[in-house]
């Protein structure tokens, strides 16, 4: 550490113009220990191993349920099976009725696989309330289907 008495030719009136940059240094290493120290506590992941996004074609079996949800007038959500127009308790029996007609067209409950289950796919117009698609799935789900799945319309740009 080096200190400063006074100027070389013996004035002593002179002011001291420089600036001793030790205590800054001895500052901004503590800062970096810190830093360095409590970075990785602070930063804690969980480490998980998210799917690729690619595009699937979609294998439409005769089993299989279509929906179309829209958005209709004053809020309220038009839901259709295949063209028909149904309401909540109709797409509810229909569902219902739908994986009864599997059961028994594959010999009952044990012979049901992941092959012969239908699945509901569900197309959700872009403006639809959050509120009509999402009671069309809980709908499906408490009908007894375990796989509901949306189409959507692959972004051209992006599929290039």
């Amino acid at each position: 550490m080096g200190m400063s008495v006074g100027s070389d030719n013996g004035d002593e009136d002179v002011p001291m113009s420089d600036i001793n940059t030790t205590p800054l240094v001895d500052v901004m290493l503590v800062l970096l220990i810190i830093f360095l120290i409590t970075v990785p506590v602070v930063i804690q992941t969980v480490p998980v191993k998210l799917p690729s996004v690619r595009y699937e074609v979609t294998q439409t079996k005769p089993e299989n349920v279509s929906l179309s949800v829209r958005g209709g007038p004053g809020g309220t959500c038009e839901v259709y099976w295949n063209l028909t127009r149904v309401t909540n308790e109709e797409l509810l029996e229909r569902a219902v009725k739908k994986l009864e007609d599997q059961i028994a067209a594959v010999g009952g409950v044990e012979n049901i696989t992941e092959e012969n289950m239908p699945e509901a796919h569900i197309r959700g117009d872009v403006d639809t309330p959050y509120k009509c698609i999402g009671g069309a799935v809980i709908t499906m789900q408490r009908a007894g289907f375990a796989r509901v799945g949306f189409i959507s319309q692959p972004d051209l740009v992006a599929a290039q």
